[in-house]
């Protein structure tokens, strides 16, 4: 579903990627981890042009993102980021409904396709339908940016730092409905991260960036037992010693 044939992206002088092949499967998610800076964002936004590559290919359904018109690729790819930007101006219900509005979708399915949705991520339509973003937590947000991403049903799902900004227990059951949804319907999903826990538990596998270079991308288990200094190094930063 998501292809990158040696790409490399630079900004002026400055080589953020390079020479990057990685092949994601339907159904797969694939989540990148990495220190600041190693190019895990740029990466992402390079599937939905956001950003364009300087060299290599990448391709989304089997075709080359430059081959696609802009707004039908983002539209089959969902948007997922850490800092929901949900518009504070319309109701839940309104921003669920962005992608199918905009596809011109009857007003009957998209009312059934936003009740359906917020009943995935376990927000009762009833009592959220016609709330405003102010009044909801920073969880329900979170929960509300994920139904939109997922508005039209997209195969692709690109989501970046998505469940960063709440706290450690909501995160994780913001994590268990992820995975829930997955198995329901699995999607293709690239996932930037900097919680290595929640890589290992939300990835099939664990793709490692380190200065703009694809290092590893193995399964959990695997990246757990790499020998890489560069992997062993970031993975024995997750539980540092106590002073």
């Amino acid at each position: 579903m998501i292809l990158f044939d040696d790409v490399s992206f630079a900004r002026g002088e400055t080589v953020i990627l390079r020479d990057i092949s990685l092949r994601v499967g339907p159904g797969e998610v694939v989540a990148l981890v990495g220190r600041s800076g190693s190019g895990k964002t740029t990466l992402l936004r390079l599937v939905n042009r956001m950003l364009t590559a300087a060299a290599g290919r990448v391709v989304v359904g089997g075709k080359s993102v430059v081959e696609w018109d802009a707004v039908d690729l983002r539209r089959h790819t969902g948007y997922a980021v850490q800092d929901v930007g949900l518009f504070p101006h319309w109701t839940v219900a309104h921003n669920v409904a962005t992608v199918p509005r905009l596809l011109q979708w009857a007003p009957d399915r998209v009312r059934a396709r936003v009740d359906e949705l917020l009943s995935m991520v376990d927000l009762a339509p009833d009592v959220f339908r016609d709330r405003w973003p102010d009044q909801l937590s920073g969880g329900q947000r979170q929960r509300v940016g994920l139904a939109r991403a997922l508005g039209a049903d997209p195969p692709v799902l690109l989501m970046d730092e998505p469940f960063g900004a709440v706290d450690p227990i909501t995160r994780v059951d913001i994590q268990r409905e992820f995975l829930r949804l997955q198995q329901q319907a699995p999607r293709t999903v690239l996932l930037v991260t900097h919680d290595l826990d929640e890589a290992l538990a939300l990835g099939d596998r664990v793709a490692v960036l380190a200065a703009g270079r694809l290092v590893a991308c193995e399964s959990p288990e695997a990246i757990l037992r790499s020998a890489d200094p560069v992997v062993r190094q970031l993975f024995d930063s997750r539980h540092p010693p106590h002073a």
